[in-house]
């Protein structure tokens, strides 16, 4: 059995009535930027229950085009006033480099990607420049309510990381 044939399985193990009543508008109405490593449980790490923040991740947890599309979409739309970015240590976009990764994919492809990859090495510098583009995004209306950690994977421990 695959893992898409294993998920669905547990899914159908699973009732879903937890969520009746909630609407898309998250109820502590913050938004979590955060990356996509599957150590990082964000559930379990703040205990959240469904329907109270929207969890936006990707690679790094970097700020992207596609991260402020959603969060003005998550400001706008669906009520959310605080932005917490969250990276974390031993990332594996720390341990990539641009261009590197850019040849690899392109021998794959045959081409370069258009995106940028956005390794780092440090995520303390990588969560600054995540504060400062959603900051200085003319997109989003609740700016004065962003904060950024690094999550520490040994721990599970949170160190804040102040704007230069």
């Amino acid at each position: 059995m695959g893992a898409i044939d294993e998920l669905l399985e547990r899914n159908r193990g699973l009732a879903l009535s937890h969520t009746q009543g909630l609407g898309p508008e998250p109820t502590m109405h913050v938004a979590v930027v955060m990356c996509m490593d599957a150590r990082v449980d964000a559930h379990a790490a703040f205990a959240i229950t469904p329907g109270e923040t929207h969890l936006l991740r990707n690679a790094g947890g970097v700020v992207t085009d596609d991260i402020i599309r959603s969060l003005s979409i998550s400001q706008h739309a669906l009520g959310t006033r605080e932005i917490m970015i969250m990276h974390h240590t031993d990332c594996g976009l720390a341990k990539i480099t641009d261009d590197g990764f850019r040849e690899t994919v392109s021998e794959h492809a045959g081409y370069r990607p258009t995106w940028a990859v956005q390794a780092f090495k440090d995520p303390h510098d990588s969560v600054r420049e995540s504060l400062r583009r959603v900051r200085d995004s003319p997109f989003l209306i609740h700016t004065h309510e962003v904060r950024g950690f690094v999550f520490d994977v040994e721990s599970g421990l949170l160190e804040e990381v102040f704007a230069d």
